[in-house]
Parts: C-alpha cells; sequence; structure tokens
C-alpha cells in the first residue's frame, strides 16, 4: 500500500475524532454558557447550541477535507509520514482553536450587550426649572 493513502487515512482518523471530539465538548460545556448568554431561555439556547455545533462541523470538516491534499505529500518512509500528520494534524487543531476563540468572542460580546441593558436605568423626570437668565452685575 502506498505510503501517501495511509497518510491519508491516518490524518482523516485522527482529523475527525478531534472534530468530534471538541464539537461535544464544547457542546456541552457551552450550553450553560448560552442559557446565560440568552439570559435564561432555555429552549433558545439548545436551539443556539445545536445550530453551532452543526456550523462547526461544517466548516471543520470541509477544511479538513480541502487540507487533504494541502502541505508536503510527499511521503517516502515512516519519518516523513509523522512530519506530514503533525503538520496536517496541527494546522486542524489551530484551527479547531480560532473558532472557538471567536465564538466565544462573539457570544461574550452578546452576552455584556445584554447585561447593559438590564443595568441601565431610565431617566430621571425633571423636578423643575432652571433660569437661563444671566445674573445681576453687582451695583457700584
Amino acid at each position: 500500500m502506498d505510503l501517501t493513502v495511509v497518510t491519508y487515512v491516518v490524518y482523516l482518523a485522527l482529523s475527525i475524532g478531534l472534530t468530534v471530539w471538541v464539537a461535544r465538548t464544547l457542546s456541552r460545556s457551552g450550553r450553560v454558557f448560552l442559557a446565560d448568554v440568552l439570559q435564561g431561555s432555555e429552549k433558545l439556547a439548545d436551539a443556539v447550541n445545536h445550530l453551532l455545533v452543526v456550523g462547526f462541523y461544517l466548516v471543520n470538516l470541509g477544511f479538513v477535507a480541502l487540507w487533504l491534499r494541502g502541505g508536503d505529500t510527499d511521503v517516502a518512509d515512516t519519518r516523513s509520514i509523522s512530519t506530514a500528520l503533525s503538520v496536517k494534524i496541527g494546522t486542524v487543531l489551530l484551527v479547531l482553536g480560532l473558532l472557538h476563540l471567536c465564538n466565544v468572542y462573539v457570544l461574550s460580546r452578546i452576552r455584556r450587550r445584554g447585561l447593559m441593558e438590564l443595568q441601565q436605568r431610565p431617566p430621571v423626570p425633571p423636578r423643575g426649572r432652571t433660569t437661563t437668565t444671566p445674573p445681576l452685575a453687582p451695583q457700584v
């Protein structure tokens, strides 16, 4: 069997496994955060969580498929297999991490905006009028 094919198979198995593991972990742990961001709406938090997981799978698995042929794929021996796999898996892990950070950043901005709206008070109604005429000059 060609060593390049072996590299592709190992890369796909590791990348898909990592993507599924990260998606499940983020989904399970992120549900509480989403419920807080969405001010306690459990149904909406579940729906948004599911949509985020689907988007996460689509983007990451699409990247994994596109990166299959990217990089240095000339594999001649087992040493070059490990080198090629480290570059490919490392890139996939970086993309997973960047997408996670982007999601957390956007959700924290939404949460901050929601907290600011809760803390704002309506303006105080006026209690009287102030005069706009200048004070009288002292007489000499």
